[in-house]
């Protein structure tokens, strides 16, 4: 792997994020008025991977978002929305409590965040997240509601933890609901991030594959590149099951990829190609960025590693191919890196991996 940059010139202009709205360019970043952790958002690693798909006539970018201090690229959705929210006074450091509904990655961001800028937060999760997710939120002073009832119409918990949002919100003196799934600022936290990739590569990328759940990392990186007249295919990697692009045709147990509901910031004609890939493939994906990069990613990783290879037949020659990769595998050790758990989920499929990879000469 090469890493071609780690750091960006920060920006001269304070409050940048807090006066912008959403359709302002991106020129400086998210703004010099960070402090503490907040300051380490953003300004994540391009590396090269030259392992994943050997023989590859194109050259595969990973922008790794786990390098985030909370660990994902829900860090710089967390920041910008709340940044914007104090701004216009929507919150208010000292009193003010955020509410907000995750399935892990937005939560850890948004305890991080309120930690820093001086709010209470709450979060609304349900079976599906991880444990780990949900001690570190604790450990951040997050307090924690579990939802356990599917929705009566979908069968999914997502629609039940967001009208527990609106109650809490209706509850609690001065709170205050981001609502990731409609905040315009969920997307533009990410013009930063295709600004990030375009910067470091020196060019806009050719293919851009980016993976989909509350569609603010879709909307981000689509409207920078068709604003600009970039020709960068983007490619949009949903989960099996998903009802984002369709009604959904089964179950999802990745959490953070794919939604039980499509959501407000999804709009049509953001992404060229819309490729759906299996949990199965998504912990297939997984394994081979470990054994292959050394990158312990979590499942949409996994996804996007599967959909490149399904798409490499049809990338020209010569092509740059930037995968945003939206958090680390850690979290994940008991589900997608555990040989028990695959097992019990889809059955005797390890061979999968282990035989790829003894046959490459690298087990």
């Amino acid at each position: 792997m090469t890493i071609i940059s780690q750091t960006m010139p920060r920006p001269t202009a304070a409050g940048a994020v807090a006066a912008a709205d959403e359709h302002t360019p991106v020129a400086a970043g998210y703004g010099d008025d960070r402090t503490g952790v907040l300051t380490a958002v953003g300004s994540t690693p391009l590396v090269r991977l030259t392992r994943l798909l050997p023989g590859a006539r194109f050259r595969i970018w990973a922008k790794l978002e786990s390098s985030n201090p909370g660990g994902s690229i829900k860090d710089r959705s967390a920041y910008v929305m709340l940044s914007h929210a104090i701004a216009t006074g929507a919150v208010v450091p000292g009193s003010g409590t955020v509410v907000e509904s995750s399935s892990g990655n937005l939560g850890i961001g948004m305890a991080q965040a309120c930690r820093a800028l001086g709010l209470r937060f709450v979060c609304v999760v349900d079976p599906r997240t991880n444990p780990q997710n949900i001690a570190i939120m604790r450990a951040l002073g997050a307090a924690v509601h579990l939802v356990t009832a599917r929705d009566s119409a979908t069968g999914e918990y997502q629609p039940v933890r967001i009208e527990r949002v609106r109650e809490l919100v209706a509850s609690l003196p001065g709170a205050y609901w981001p609502n990731q799934y409609a905040n315009p600022r969920n997307g533009w936290a990410h013009r930063v991030t295709m600004r990030e990739i375009e910067d470091e590569l020196g060019r806009a990328p050719d293919h851009l594959l980016c993976t989909i759940s509350s569609s603010g990392t879709l909307r981000g990186c689509a409207d920078w590149i068709r604003e600009r007249g970039h020709a960068t295919r983007v490619v949009t990697v949903d989960a099996e099951g998903s009802a984002i692009f369709g009604p959904p045709t089964g179950r999802r147990l990745l959490p953070g990829h794919g939604a039980a509901v499509r959501p407000p910031l999804f709009r049509s004609g953001l992404a060229d190609e819309v490729m759906h890939v299996s949990d199965l493939d998504s912990v297939v994906g997984c394994r081979r960025l470990a054994l292959s990069e050394g990158l312990l990613l979590g499942g949409s990783s996994g996804a996007l590693a599967t959909a490149l290879d399904r798409l490499s037949d049809r990338v020209p020659d010569g092509s740059d191919c930037v995968l945003v990769m939206p958090d680390r595998g850690e979290r994940y050790l008991d589900t997608i890196y555990d040989d028990a758990w695959v097992k019990a989920q889809f059955g005797e499929v390890t061979h999968l991996w282990k035989d790829e990879m003894a046959g490459a000469g690298r087990c």
